[in-house]
């Protein structure tokens, strides 16, 4: 990998590893004052959707950990190239909702980095699944 890449592929492992294990202050050193957080998927979620800002990704954040309980994320595959680093992997959890279990699923991840910092984080999941659990 190229300097840039590596640097990309670095942060965006470090801000993952930060928010896997509940490390909010790494997590707001990594993000840019601008970042942007998308969330695809089934909009009856709460966490589905976005929010622009350090501040704001933290509330938006806060409705997912209300809501479910991960128990399984593991990268499977991981990519760069310049200031973009793709992620895929699976994941299972259990909704606080309902209290079911999801069931395996997968995601997909594209996330932006500039100047050491993400700036972007575009997340997919299987939201098909996790809103049948979430519904009960």
């Amino acid at each position: 990998m190229d300097e840039q890449t590596q640097a990309s592929f670095d942060t965006v492992m470090a801000f993952m590893g930060a928010m896997g294990s509940g490390d909010m202050e790494t997590m707001g050193t990594l993000m840019a004052d601008d970042m942007v957080w998308h969330n695809e998927g089934d909009a009856t979620l709460p966490w589905i959707g976005g929010a622009e800002g350090k501040e704001n990704i933290f509330k938006f954040l806060g409705g997912f950990s209300e809501n479910v309980q991960t128990t399984v994320w593991e990268n499977t595959d991981a990519f760069a190239s310049g200031d973009t680093v793709a992620v895929f992997g699976k994941m299972n959890g259990i909704t606080i909702q309902s209290g079911k279990e999801i069931g395996a699923f997968t995601f997909a991840l594209r996330a932006k980095v500039r100047d050491g910092e993400v700036v972007l984080w575009h997340w997919f999941e299987d939201s098909f699944a996790v809103s049948q659990a979430y519904h009960g």
